[in-house]
């Protein structure tokens, strides 16, 4: 896979060139030194500081303009280097183990998953830089031609491969560079992705070889010294080696112009439209640290303290309340229409034989009432995550759902999660791998299943879109959500409504990473979003990917705690972020008027840049070093 350089038929060299390359060609040949593998491997760990250091916690965005200049001079240099691949992918595991870090708080068990994580993701980088390789010394096309199409393409594959992973994205990077980060209407994400890599690379074009091999710490060989020059001479006609003068301005001048189109496109598409002002909501924000063991005892002061909150809240008139994700945790019943109480009586003693449940107290609907008088007593409507068992035929099927309650009209619709999160609600492959299972905390038919329709929530003049935990930073499922409401109902959702347990993580970085890729959504699509997150971070973005202010916060903890109570969604003395408080978080929603290019037409152009990876893998089997050297 390490790729030496291929050399033109017919270079133009001049006849003290050639030479010396007769004499280099009769001469006895040493066997030429490979450079050390230390070389790689201070490389791949200088862009994996660097890429760690641009997302949260330290959330030094602009660090992602340079991350990778490391990795792509590996690509850049001719040189055969020593165990290339082998060191990239444990450079690239080193930093998902780092990164994904937060993963091990839920559970013991979850550090297998975030090794199988990072054991994943890592093969990125060195697929990434094989690419580019094959690219720029067998293809003959420029670093900043290729290097961007690529990692936007790989970006694109890990959305959806294995059920997908689109946290990290690089573009997520620059989420307070609100004006550049406007193009993700038309693009998605993964075009400020684009943009970073192409200015890596154009920083990487622009380096003389001789500074790259030196920066790297490659020593130059006297047995091949002459021959090297010479090479480098052949690089500078073919591959792409030290440009002239011109071609360095004319790349620098495209990384910045595009830059700079993309701000003025963000410009104009802030200041085209005002946001009318849509429903008061009242985000209601448990304290709760979530384990896979679910202390039943709990589930009384879980909801006390959600049902406090939604008292406080009424003096604010809201017209929408909001719990977490699973925050109600008392089971919602269903029965499918026509099973008689006999059949569902043995139904129960089938898959529930341990609790004693029975057709009385399944058909009680006795979560429902509580929830209708929520909405009753606060006279507005109230969104909440809860456990759905629905009985069916000759089995109970369980979702995570959202439930919305009118008032006076009682339970008015509900969303069973679509997206569901491997190894945490579902075991993959279960079946046809059954060591995987063992492997896992889960036995017998551990899991939930999986929703199958979108739903959307009419309450006055409002639609509103629910998703689910991490269903919001999955850009093509709520791309496809709205796009798909809007064109059954013809008429646009107003609010994107997301209930999200981040108890798992314990106050974590997670919990700032999870809020930013939400940012990208509300962009992508123009529709504000709500999220109401156990722990935090419960936020109201605009349609512009701004985080708003609340009008007021209702803070429970701050008497106890002897404090000032919350102002602010940050803390002045350190900018981050209030988390685990038990919070109530009042707002109007800014409505967006706004079309969405990226609604319309999807990923166009990331599944693009995918087309291209997948043709460069296959078109280097294909297409050998001889015959590109022939043409």
């Amino acid at each position: 896979m390490d790729d030496m350089p291929a050399t033109a038929s017919e270079p133009s060299l001049n006849a003290a060139d050639a030479a010396r390359i007769q004499e280099i060609v009769e001469r006895p040949q040493k066997k030429k030194r490979v450079p050390g593998r230390g070389v790689v491997l201070r490389a791949a760990l200088a862009t994996a500081v660097m890429l760690w250091a641009a997302f949260t916690p330290l959330d030094w965005g602009w660090l992602a303009w340079i991350s990778l200049v490391p990795l792509l001079s590996i690509a850049r240099i001719p040189d055969r280097l020593g165990w290339t691949y082998r060191l990239l992918y444990l450079s690239g595991f080193i930093y998902w183990l780092i990164t994904l870090q937060w993963m091990r708080y839920g559970d013991p068990s979850m550090y297998i998953a975030l090794a199988a994580m990072a054991f994943y993701l890592a093969f990125l980088w060195p697929i990434f830089v094989w690419l580019n390789r094959t690219c720029l010394h067998r293809f003959r096309i420029p670093l900043f031609v290729f290097a961007p199409i690529l990692w936007t393409g790989l970006e694109y594959l890990r959305s959806f491969l294995f059920t997908g992973f689109s946290w990290y994205y690089l573009g997520h990077t620059q989420h307070n560079w609100v004006d550049l980060i406007q193009i993700s209407d038309l693009v998605g994400s993964y075009g400020i992705s684009f943009l970073i890599v192409l200015s890596n690379a154009v920083i990487t074009e622009c380096l003389p070889l001789r500074w790259i091999r030196r920066g790297l710490g490659i020593q130059s060989n006297t047995a091949t010294d002459e021959s090297s020059s010479l090479n480098e001479k052949l690089l500078i006609q073919t591959s792409g080696g030290d440009r002239p003068l011109l071609h360095r301005l004319g790349m620098i001048g495209l990384s910045v112009g595009l830059v700079i189109g993309a701000m003025i496109y963000g410009q104009i598409r802030r200041g085209s439209e005002a946001f009318p002002v849509g429903p008061r909501v009242s985000l209601v924000q448990g304290n709760f640290v979530a384990s896979l063991k679910s202390d039943r005892d709990q589930w009384g002061e879980i909801f006390q303290v959600h049902y406090h909150l939604t008292g406080l809240s009424v003096r604010f008139q809201p017209d929408l309340i909001v719990w977490p994700e699973g925050m109600f945790r008392y089971p919602v019943y269903e029965t499918q229409k026509g099973l008689s109480n006999e059949q569902l009586d043995e139904i129960l003693e089938k898959e529930f034989p341990e609790i004693g449940l029975t057709s009385d107290y399944w058909n009680s609907g006795d979560s429902q009432q509580r929830l209708s008088s929520i909405a009753d007593m606060t006279d507005a409507g109230l969104i909440v995550g809860a456990s759905v068992f629905a009985a069916e035929k000759d089995k109970v099927d369980v979702y995570n759902s959202a439930i919305f309650a009118a008032p006076q009209t009682g339970i008015q619709g509900r969303y069973h999660k679509i997206h569901r999160v491997p190894f945490g609600e579902y075991i993959p492959l279960r079946e046809q791998l059954p060591l995987i299972q063992s492997l896992t905390p889960f036995r017998g038919d551990f899991g939930i299943q999986a929703g199958t329709n979108l739903e959307v929530f009419q309450y006055k003049d409002w639609r509103l879109l629910p998703v689910i935990c991490f269903e919001d930073t999955v850009p093509h499922l709520v791309r496809q959500l709205v796009h798909q409401a809007q064109e059954r109902d013809s008429a646009p959702v107003d609010v994107l409504v997301n209930l999200t347990n981040d108890g798992w993580f314990h106050g974590s970085s997670e919990l700032d990473q999870h809020l930013i890729t939400a940012k990208f959504r509300t962009i992508e699509t123009r529709t504000p979003m709500v999220r109401a997150v156990n722990t935090g971070i419960s936020a109201v973005i605009d349609g512009d990917g701004v985080v708003r202010e609340p009008d007021d916060f209702i803070d429970l903890d701050a008497k106890r705690e002897e404090r000032d109570p919350t102002k602010s969604m940050k803390n002045p003395e350190t900018g981050r972020y209030h988390r685990q408080r038990n919070l109530a978080l009042i707002a109007d929603v800014p409505l967006d008027p706004r079309e969405s290019f990226y609604v319309k037409y999807g990923d166009w152009f990331a599944a693009g840049c995918l087309v291209a990876v997948f043709a460069t893998f296959f078109l280097s089997f294909i297409i050998r070093p001889s015959q590109v050297a022939s043409e």
